[in-house]
């Protein structure tokens, strides 16, 4: 799939041919209007048969695109690049037949590589804005004067030539930058976030399964219970034929196993239907959980405190909480040299989670950008070789810190102290919440389901 592109090499692929087509009609029409005015209302003397070839020659490309690819052709890199290296030279062709950079027109020559850079690749930018470069240059010193009726030559001083010049060049590099590294962003974080609701959404299923699995054992326990009476009747009746007689015997000993397969999943779906709410300690244990056999050991205590009051908080089991915990605690057990510590701590107000590792720390140069997507670390020759198989994006922190702040948390991210006696000298993440935003006590969702009715039948 061409959307997840965090370096913006796909995102041409996002533009429609039709979409090209219609600003180049409008481009067409533009330039036929600015032709027309200089030649009628001002009396300029202009190559009006070559002008009106350069315009036509888009003409004839508009029309060969419409009639030959359909209506939802969408470009791919090359095809983007020859489209707008097409309009750059008939842009460049019909500015040097109207006075090159004493046209005041010629600004327009940065449309193509501006707007382009916003969904193209960096080489082809950059590509683009050498053209442009050259291009510029070639028209301050060589074009076709623009004249008067009387002969007259329209031209600027060679001062301001010059100047113009050098504010093209100046706005090409700048603009041409700007629209590149902002549209590059904007597709990372789309990315980033289809990424982190694709994952919420997976934890969400996960979660809805269990509801499925115990409805599935619920309504299958009767047709089981008639398939076991069915075959202990015909057990009796086939006593006098023995081979009959071990078919009926697994029949039912099979209709045995299926009832306590489907009792056991039953039980494990309503725990997780139910189960609502929890333990604050229960839910970080359920969410690092998968990381807890990855050599690395896995501590949970509660050293610091803030005004701790009353007994431990039971928190609302979210998706979303689980899934960002889980992506922390991987994040730590991946760095740590061997321990993480999950640290709990709660008060009237807050509960606050504290995750640390005995590892080496996030980069000191990195810290401020913890949680942006795509997040590329030059790993040294020592982490590589460490880890040969990481390759860190910052993807998982930004998912865990996307789905904790939708949850209503607030992260930080920190380096323990390096002293030798320090083991908790690594990274520290703390998570803070507004105990109103997760404790089951202050949530209606959570509140404690009725009896089951008892189920009857005639």
């Amino acid at each position: 799939m061409n959307f997840y592109s965090p370096t913006g090499t796909q995102r041409h692929n996002w533009v429609r041919l039709r979409t090209i087509i219609m600003l180049r009609w409008a481009a067409i029409i533009g330039q036929l209007i600015a032709i027309t005015v200089a030649q009628r209302m001002y009396s300029l003397q202009l190559e009006l048969g070559l002008c009106y070839l350069v315009v036509g020659c888009s003409i004839v490309g508009n029309l060969i695109a419409i009639f030959v690819f359909p209506e939802s052709k969408r470009l791919s890199e090359g095809e983007n690049l020859l489209m707008v290296v097409f309009d750059l030279l008939q842009l460049s062709f019909l500015l040097f037949l109207t006075g090159g950079l004493h046209n005041p027109f010629s600004l327009l020559i940065l449309g193509p590589v501006t707007v382009s850079a916003s969904v193209m690749s960096l080489r082809s930018t950059v590509f683009l804005g050498v053209l442009a470069f050259v291009i510029v240059t070639f028209l301050a010193l060589y074009h076709l004067p623009l004249r008067t009726e009387q002969g007259f030559i329209l031209q600027i001083p060679n001062l301001f030539v010059f100047g113009n010049w050098v504010a093209i060049i100046i706005a090409l590099v700048f603009l041409s930058a700007y629209s590149w590294k902002t549209s590059n962003e904007m597709h990372s974080m789309a990315a980033a976030l289809q990424a982190t609701y694709l994952a919420l959404s997976r934890e969400q299923k996960l979660t809805d399964i269990g509801g499925v699995v115990a409805a599935a054992a619920h309504e299958l326990g009767t047709p089981l219970a008639t398939i076991k009476l069915a075959s202990s009747e015909l057990l009796d009746e086939l006593s006098d034929r023995p081979d009959l007689a071990e078919d009926a015997a697994l029949i039912r000993e099979q209709a045995d196993r299926c009832r306590e397969i489907l009792h056991s999943m039953g039980r494990a779906g309503k725990d997780d239907l139910h189960l609502r709410k929890a333990p604050l300690s229960a839910v970080l244990e359920e969410a690092a959980e998968p990381h807890i056999d990855r050599s690395k050991r896995i501590i949970f205590e509660q050293p610091f405190q803030i005004d701790e009051i009353g007994a431990q908080p039971e928190i609302l089991r979210r998706p979303e909480i689980i899934h960002g915990m889980r992506n922390l605690v991987q994040n730590a057990v991946d760095f740590a040299d061997a321990t993480v510590w999950v640290e709990t701590a709660w008060s009237e107000n807050k509960i606050s989670i504290r995750i640390v590792d005995d590892g080496a720390g996030f980069p000191t140069h990195l810290i401020g950008r913890i949680g942006d997507p795509f997040m590329r670390h030059r790993s040294s020759e020592k982490e590589k070789s460490a880890r040969p198989e990481y390759e860190g994006m910052g993807l998982g922190l930004f998912i865990a810190k996307t789905l904790l702040e939708r949850s209503g948390a607030e992260l930080n991210f920190a380096n323990g102290t390096s002293r030798k006696n320090n083991p908790k000298r690594g990274a520290i993440i703390e998570v803070v919440w507004p105990r109103e935003k997760i404790d089951a006590a202050f949530s209606a969702v959570a509140q404690v389901t009725g009896e089951n009715m008892r189920n009857q039948t005639h």
